[in-house]
């Protein structure tokens, strides 16, 4: 056994619980977040519409808010968890960058620090996986049903 997995394996058996918690309200906030965009697409459309890039809004808007609600559920679940999380990560860079950066980083109703928070445990998460509270974890030990 080499000594990543020998790492790998110290660190699944000693992974603590509150990860996975952390985890399932991440995936639980995306979701959140997802059904604001569905219920005013007009407030999404507007922020779309100011981008850089208005001849993409469309498309754009639906692929935020579709993303943002399955990737939710698939990160709270913990199944396929780093797929749902590289859908996650183009949203929450642009973001950080064009959104953000319109209204001023600095600004009062900026979202930055919520987006940095998010962004960071998506990334987190990317290397870490879903952990043992998960159904890839239940579908890991229990393959032969």
């Amino acid at each position: 056994m080499s000594l990543i997995q020998k790492i790998e394996d110290w660190g699944d058996r000693h992974h603590p619980k509150w990860l996975d918690l952390l985890r399932m309200l991440l995936g639980l906030v995306i979701f959140l977040k997802g059904v604001q965009f569905v219920g005013d697409t007009d407030a999404l459309m507007r922020i779309m519409d100011n981008s850089k890039f208005p001849w993409v809004s469309f498309t754009l808007a639906h692929y935020v808010a579709f993303s943002h609600l399955v990737g939710g559920i698939l990160i709270m679940l913990g199944l396929i968890t780093r797929v749902a999380i590289v859908f996650q990560l183009p949203v929450l860079i642009g973001a950080v960058i064009f959104i953000n950066a319109q209204k001023g980083f600095f600004s009062v109703n900026s979202e930055l620090s919520f987006s940095l928070i998010v962004l960071f445990l998506l990334l987190f998460f990317l290397v870490e996986g879903s952990g043992p509270i998960s159904v890839d974890e239940f579908m890991k030990r229990h393959r032969n049903v």
